[in-house]
């Protein structure tokens, strides 16, 4: 059977350099990605990497 899921979305605000904004936008841009992808991306990315290490060196 179909189920139509809506995924679950929590809005916040981060205060980020505005020299790192300007990179990630360009990033984003040149991807073809919004910058709110591109964020999720880069987050999970790094937290996805950060238990690899944690429990390789644990």
């Amino acid at each position: 059977m179909f189920n139509v899921v809506k995924p679950k979305h929590i809005n916040k605000t981060f205060r980020m350099p505005a020299e790192l904004v300007d990179k990630l936008e360009a990033l984003a841009q040149d991807k073809g990605v919004s910058v709110n992808s591109l964020i999720i991306q880069c987050c999970e990315y790094a937290l996805n990497n950060l238990e690899k290490e944690n429990s390789e060196n644990g």
